[in-house]
């Protein structure tokens, strides 16, 4: 039995699927709405845009750092904003005075817990005192790859570093190594896409600045198989394909906190319209990025399949990292826990537009309930898809 399948929760187990590799499946029945399994990332980091903007998160776990007041107040462009039920932001001002900054590099983290496990794993190799940033391939890496991806993100090179920061400064390089090693699983032609597709048109030419500067950042000794041309692309491949986006927020917690308050009609009206108006605002001042936004690597959660139809969905509800797989329907004894791939606009596309954007997107053919009830649908051709054409010529 391989790490990973004896790490299936009593919830669930892995095996192998005739199509589409190993995927997740449910050891009992499962309730919609119950929680699935909890995980934390094997690796993340925010993301470097969103950091920029002063979504100030912990760099360990990426909890959000500012109180919902502070943070809506940021958003909303408001600086007398004032919220009502202050004391269900479970992020004081105190603790917020009191975050603990790297006495090297001050960096934020969330405690001084988050601050030495985030050292012992990969902080060490990383720190550098601010003065010697700007000209640190660390520092240079990161501006290059910003300069690829504008907002919206969906993926960070800095995941990498930490990926190899790890290996570096660990006592059982071999032993981390084999933590991603069930990420490692596509052909390199497959990776060849998937690395175009991260760094546009002039890929080849960005990748070997990408290698040059990966192999500056940490020593090769046992990552001289990963800092080669070809592993460095699949290290790409390996982020594009299962970097799982993570969203913190105090305010967003708050507003969950504000919801489970037992409450008058009339309070519950009022502070219902409050919060809507809240968030019209922040989305008019700030637009729909509202969270500390990141990608990190899960490794149960990442076995888990596509369908246009999914039975469970991600979630962080901990202002954390730590991801909750929640049922969306009820699923029988050992059926196939599968979650979208799809952002909820991309959902309502045609069949085919669906499966344009997974082909292009993560290099399968989707052949899902849904997409298979809908091959002789009307909406098999959309007008969509000269968009989305559009949208793939422009990347």
């Amino acid at each position: 039995m391989s790490l990973i399948e004896m790490l299936a929760s009593d919830n669930v187990y892995v095996k192998e699927t005739l199509s589409k590799g190993k995927g997740l499946f449910a050891a009992s029945a499962i309730k919609k709405g119950d929680t699935i399994l909890t995980e934390k990332p094997l690796v993340l980091c925010q993301f470097s845009w969103n950091r920029q903007y002063n979504y100030v998160a912990c760099d360990y776990c990426m909890r959000s750092l500012e109180t919902a007041q502070n943070m809506a107040r940021r958003l909303a462009a408001d600086y007398t904003l004032e919220l009502p039920y202050h004391e269900q932001c479970s992020l004081s001002v105190q603790r917020v005075n009191s975050i603990y900054k790297c006495p090297n590099c001050c960096i934020p983290f969330c405690s001084k817990e988050c601050y030495s496990e985030a050292y012992e794993k990969y902080h060490k190799s990383l720190c550098l005192h601010p003065d010697e940033m700007s000209e640190s391939p660390v520092y240079r890496i990161e501006e290059a790859w910003k300069q690829l991806h504008y907002p919206p993100e969906t993926a960070s090179v800095m995941l990498i570093v930490r990926i190899l920061a790890m290996i570096a400064q660990s006592q059982c390089p071999e032993m981390v190594m084999s933590e991603f090693q069930q990420f490692f699983s596509k052909t390199k032609n497959e990776e060849h896409k998937i690395t175009h597709k991260l760094l546009g048109n002039k890929f080849k030419e960005q990748i070997i600045l990408m290698h040059s500067l990966l192999q500056e950042i940490v020593p090769t000794g046992e990552l001289s198989k990963l800092l080669t041309i070809s592993g460095v692309q699949s290290l790409f491949a390996l982020i594009g394909m299962n970097g799982q986006g993570i969203g913190t927020s105090s305010l967003s917690e708050y507003v969950h906190n504000i919801d489970a308050k037992v409450m008058s009609d009339n309070e519950r009206e009022q502070i219902d319209a409050f919060i809507d108006q809240l968030y019209l605002h922040m989305e008019k001042e700030s637009g729909s990025f509202l969270n500390c936004e990141g990608s990190g690597l899960f490794k149960m959660q990442s076995r888990c399949n596509h369908s246009c139809y999914p039975n469970a969905e991600a979630t962080f509800p901990y202002n954390n990292s730590t991801l909750v797989l929640v049922a969306t329907e009820d699923i029988t004894k050992d059926e196939e826990i599968c979650v979208c791939y799809l952002d909820e606009c991309q959902r309502s596309r045609s069949r085919h537009s669906r499966r344009k954007l997974l082909r292009e997107n993560y290099l399968f053919e989707c052949t899902c309930s849904l997409c298979e009830s809908e091959v002789d649908h009307e909406s098999e051709t959309s007008s969509d898809d000269s968009e989305m054409s559009e949208d793939a010529s422009d990347s």
